[in-house]
């Protein structure tokens, strides 16, 4: 089969078997929750905010538990996430055969979804999944499960509550809304709790010199022009290969180590055991294994930094930390130990960070959240910015008071993306065990509901009236011979 032409039938008929594999486990579960109101508006068991992969195998998870969940999502339909927006690779960095969000059933998987389309021979001869091809899948599994995502909704503020409940204000194309869920999952991406990492000597500099490699830009803008790329991750080199394919006159990366990092360590610690175990460890254990990692560093894929060593006009500069940008008239004047460099646009593949005050919608309970360097300190030459600034959270993935008593309802807001690795492990944005991620989660809140309304499924089991049997499955003995008459033969 041609894999350029997707067979309609063959996907047809994988959706007629994925139904049959939920009807044989008996998926998704009845619902079981009691429909709650407040001020007058019934509540939402669960708002996710996010409809990118990890907000839609969340809300997967929950369903098949028979909890009803809906997604806010801030972008048009069929372009949640980065997939088909700020994504610049070509390709998924993760093994094709990793099955992602699918929860367990072998029909919900991108490779029986591929395979349906276009063949077991084109499968073979895949090597890594297109990009776009990746959100092509993502847009399917959100319809053959008919998952509630309600596009073009920006949140403007979660506020908890002390009534059970949290309260999102909400903005859409009809104006304005408030919106009550005894739950809050943010499913919000690796840039969830914050925004782009930009260093301190880019920040004064006009807006028009440079951009982050997560925003939204047409690199069509770099033809001709002289780009600086600082960096030397995955988003670097993906920013700097789309930068020369769009006609960049040079592209310089400026690496600050002396050497590209070649083993992803964390590809090497993968493991059921990681993925079910990271959550028990102590502290001291999560604390290094994260932080060694993070120091380590992920290295560029390798066909993302051929992709940019192909062209004859790309410089690889290690060794070369920038430690001043001037402008001069249109251009930059980039300060570096080896020399200057005259550019006339910086991309920036420096990564994100928990920043609470870049996300305004948090500002009703962010200062009340405890975080890691609240509760740990680690040992002497270990600091790390990002894991201290991590959000302590707990089993549910849910956010935790500093002060107890000050912020009622905090615990209803869980943290289901980047931020949440340090507390969980790598289980809420990354392929490999976003599955586990949404099952411990949907498992957990499962629990929490059942807690929560245990008085009311009491009630409900006492007068739950219906007979298994009515009485004429049997007929009834007659009375036994009396023991005298049993004992003299009369």
């Amino acid at each position: 089969m041609n894999p350029s032409t997707p067979s309609t039938a063959g996907l047809a008929a994988l959706e007629t078997r994925l139904r049959q594999d939920l009807a044989w486990l008996e998926l998704p579960a009845k619902r079981w929750i009691p429909e709650r109101t407040v001020d007058g508006h019934a509540l939402v068991n669960v708002a996710i905010i996010g409809g990118g992969m990890a907000g839609l195998a969340v809300s997967a998870a929950l369903g098949h538990l028979g909890i009803d969940a809906v997604i806010y999502d801030q972008s048009p339909r069929g372009f949640e996430g980065p997939w088909a927006t700020t994504a610049r690779m070509e390709t998924l960095r993760s093994p094709k055969q990793l099955t992602g969000p699918a929860l367990g059933l072998p029909s919900l998987t991108f490779r029986a979804w591929f395979e349906a389309q276009f063949g077991t021979q084109a499968w073979d001869a895949l090597d890594k999944i297109p990009r776009l091809q990746w959100m092509d899948y993502l847009r399917w599994y959100r319809d053959v499960l008919d998952i509630d995502v309600r596009n073009e909704h920006r949140i403007t503020a979660i506020t908890p509550r002390e009534d059970g409940c949290v309260a999102l204000s909400i903005t859409n194309a009809a104006g304005n809304e408030t919106v009550f869920a005894r739950h809050v999952i943010l499913a919000m991406g690796r840039d969830g709790l914050g925004g782009p990492a930009v260093p301190a000597f880019v920040r004064d500099l006009p807006r028009r010199f440079y951009a982050h490699s997560s925003d939204a830009l047409d690199y069509g803008t770099l033809r001709g022009k002289r780009v600086g790329v600082i960096g030397a991750g995955a988003s670097a080199m993906d920013s700097a290969a789309t930068a020369l394919e769009a006609g960049a006159a040079s592209v310089d990366l400026l690496i600050r180590r002396t050497d590209i990092p070649r083993i992803n360590k964390g590809k090497g610690a993968g493991n059921p055991g990681l993925t079910h175990g990271h959550v028990v460890l102590p502290d001291d254990w999560k604390w290094r294994i994260r932080h060694y990692i993070n120091v380590q560093q992920v290295p560029p894929p390798r066909g993302s930094t051929l992709r940019v060593s192909g062209h004859a006009n790309a410089r690889f500069n290690l060794g070369t930390p920038i430690t001043d940008v001037e402008v001069t008239g249109n251009a930059l004047q980039v300060h570096t130990p080896k020399g200057d460099f005259a550019l006339d646009f910086l991309l920036l593949g420096t990564g994100f960070r928990i920043d609470w005050t870049a996300r305004p919608e948090f500002a009703p309970f962010a200062r009340h959240v405890r975080v890691w360097k609240d509760r740990y300190a680690p040992p002497a030459g270990d600091d790390d910015i990002e894991l201290a600034d991590s959000p302590d959270l707990g089993p549910v993935f849910e956010f935790q008071e500093k002060t107890a008593g000050e912020c009622p309802g905090l615990e209803r807001i869980h943290c289901f993306c980047a931020p949440a690795t340090l507390s969980h492990g790598a289980l809420s944005g990354d392929i490999p065990a976003v599955s586990d991620g949404a099952k411990r989660l949907a498992q957990g809140l499962a629990a929490t509901f059942y807690r929560e309304d245990v008085e009311l499924h009491y009630a409900n089991m006492e007068t739950f009236a219906e007979p298994e049997i009515d009485g004429t499955e049997w007929t009834p003995a007659p009375p036994p011979p009396a023991l005298a008459d049993q004992a003299f033969g009369s």
